[in-house]
């Protein structure tokens, strides 16, 4: 009897396992255009999850081991900037994000903080501002929900 149980919270586990080595294994694939539309959630069968959102933060925030790179480079074309940075604004705007995925934003700001600049100089952009008031408003929305969650937990008992 105990075995069954066992097993199933095994099989479970496995296939959230495998679920999220599918994930990740999409996301690696996708280049800033389609992981814009996924964030936006507007890929069929393939919802956002809080998982996808840390996982393409941590595409945007990793090394490449050929080139000693991160995904954008202060020498990168403006266009690729601008679709990052908005790329990292929807995720803070997302319903779904969580305190690891605000943590994982503020490591790509301070990692791209001469990239900031120079944009916003270039470019007559203010994406230090933005970063900083949708920072606060991604913030503010996480303890929303977690103080409606403490509410319906008083209410639920």
């Amino acid at each position: 009897m105990f075995s069954k149980i066992l097993g199933k919270i095994k099989n479970s586990s496995d296939e959230e396992n495998e679920e999220q080595k599918n994930l990740v294994e999409k996301i690696s694939k996708m280049n800033l255009t389609d992981m814009r539309i996924y964030v936006n959630n507007k890929i069929p069968n393939f919802q956002v999850c809080e998982d996808g959102l840390i996982e393409i933060l941590n595409k945007l925030l990793e090394v490449d081991a050929k080139t000693s790179k991160r995904y954008i480079d202060i020498s990168d074309n403006d266009s690729k900037i601008k679709k990052c940075f908005d790329l990292v604004l929807i995720i803070l705007t997302n319903k779904k994000i969580t305190i690891t995925a605000i943590e994982l934003v503020n490591q790509f700001i301070e990692n791209s903080k001469e990239i900031i600049q120079k944009f916003d100089q270039e470019n007559k952009q203010i994406y230090s501002s933005k970063f900083k008031n949708h920072m606060d408003l991604a913030l503010n929305n996480i303890n929303t929900r977690s103080e409606m969650q403490r509410k319906m937990g008083v209410i639920g008992n």
